[in-house]
């Protein structure tokens, strides 16, 4: 079974996901967040899923972020769609960043690197190896 880690933000979701056997992470997608939901059912009727992982964004001081409401509002739907699948929540703090740094190491020029999309993409799978680092 597959772990799903979900970068929730206003315009977009980045979605990442593990191989079977929960040992590589790996971008899968960037959605429109209204589609979220409706993703994920058509996504879970052709997957198996153990969990989801969800960003939490913090600031430095450890409190919630400004965009904390709006991603609480989305992990409470998410629940109510999908009252049986674990979700846990991993600090996202930097992940953005550490994303635009990756675009930056793997030689991207700066009109690819303009992509928020792939930001996106590439954060949901900074927090999927987070996650799967301190799962072990």
């Amino acid at each position: 079974m597959r772990i799903l880690a979900i970068d929730y933000g206003i315009k977009r979701t980045g979605i990442a996901v593990t191989d079977e056997m929960q040992m590589i992470a790996f971008g899968l997608t960037t959605i429109p967040s209204e589609t979220a939901i409706s993703f994920l059912k058509d996504y879970f009727s052709k997957e198996k899923v153990e969990c989801v992982i969800v960003g939490e964004p913090k600031q430095m001081d450890g409190t919630p972020s400004q965009s904390a409401e709006i991603i609480n509002a989305f992990v409470a739907k998410f629940q109510a769609a999908f009252p049986e699948m674990p979700v846990d929540r991993v600090d996202e703090r930097f992940t953005s960043k550490m994303a635009f740094q990756t675009m930056i190491d793997s030689g991207l020029n700066k009109k690819q690197r303009q992509n928020k999309a792939l930001v996106d993409e590439i954060a949901a799978t900074i927090i999927l190896q987070d996650y799967l680092r301190y799962k072990k």
